[in-house]
């Protein structure tokens, strides 16, 4: 009878799993093969490695406003874009975590609350979010009208590095926050007190106990917030004036160019870098972790 209802319990967790595992199948792999297929094919649909060497050989003529052409490596523009992306990541982390164990100590209703005012921005189309910082950080806009109000003079903002990465954290602050909540949330309150009855002061508490508990959050949030702000590209255009080429607009150039296969080929460069990145974190993750 157990073996029996043993079997029907896993058939019914399978079950259960089937919907993502589709889901899973068809929006996950499916696109990969297509990426990768198109990567290192041609225009006639031969297998090539020519799109891959050309990411690191090529080079991109960017042409800004003023009509000044510079000339970029496309190893150049992942640089930058993983500069700004980092920055903007660390930002998020500094201001996130504290945030998150805020939340994670207050009351049930308020934690509700401070969630619910959280995921509010995330409930606006990502577009009138950024031309909302459009609106703000111009140079007639509401936070240069502020400063002048208060004789500090105004500040050109609007097309630099400055305003990428402040919408980076605007728009990728909530998914630094969120996952960090949910492992402190679950946090094991004995564990601290126990730290503290041995005589962990309130730094030892938070790098002995707290910071190693939490890690698995930490880097969730790391890489929720890293890989959408390296393939950004609708930021930097709105936000940089186009001054900035990332390797999100590299790719939405190539694709809007047609050149399909060149496009494919820098995403999957830039997939295969980013998850050689995320199972370093998650081995370094797992050693601190065990430690």
């Amino acid at each position: 009878m157990k073996k029996k209802a043993s079997g029907s319990l896993a058939l019914v967790q399978r079950l259960a799993l089937a919907p993502y595992s589709v889901w899973s199948v068809l929006f996950i792999v499916v696109p990969l093969i297509f990426v990768a297929y198109y990567a290192f094919t041609d225009l006639q649909f031969h297998f090539t490695t020519d799109n891959i060497t050309r990411f690191f050989t090529a080079t991109s003529v960017v042409a800004d406003e003023a009509g000044t052409r510079e000339v970029h490596t496309y190893l150049l523009i992942f640089m930058r874009s993983l500069k700004l992306a980092v920055i903007s990541t660390v930002i998020c982390l500094l201001f996130g975590y504290p945030f998150a164990y805020l939340i994670s100590k207050a009351s049930e209703r308020t934690q509700s609350v401070l969630i619910t005012l959280i995921m509010i921005p995330m409930w606006m189309n990502f577009l009138i979010r950024t031309y909302a910082w459009m609106t703000i950080l111009q140079d007639t806009g509401i936070f240069n009208g502020f400063l002048s109000m208060l004789g500090l003079g105004r500040i050109h903002i609007i097309g630099t590095e400055s305003a990428v990465v402040i919408g980076m954290v605007y728009d990728y602050f909530p998914y630094m926050i969120l996952p960090i909540y949910s492992v402190m949330a679950k946090m094991d309150v004995k564990l601290i007190e126990a730290a503290r009855d041995l005589g962990c002061n309130g730094a030892g508490v938070l790098r002995r106990v707290i910071w190693p508990l939490s890690l698995p959050g930490v880097i969730s949030g790391v890489t929720m917030v890293l890989i959408p702000s390296i393939s950004t590209f609708y930021i930097s255009q709105k936000l940089g004036n186009g001054k900035f080429y990332l390797i999100g607009d590299a790719i939405e150039g190539q694709y809007t160019a047609n050149n399909l296969h060149f496009a494919a080929a820098i995403a999957f460069i830039l997939m295969v870098i980013l998850l050689f990145g995320m199972a370093f974190m998650q081995r370094f993750a797992n050693k601190r972790t065990a430690v």
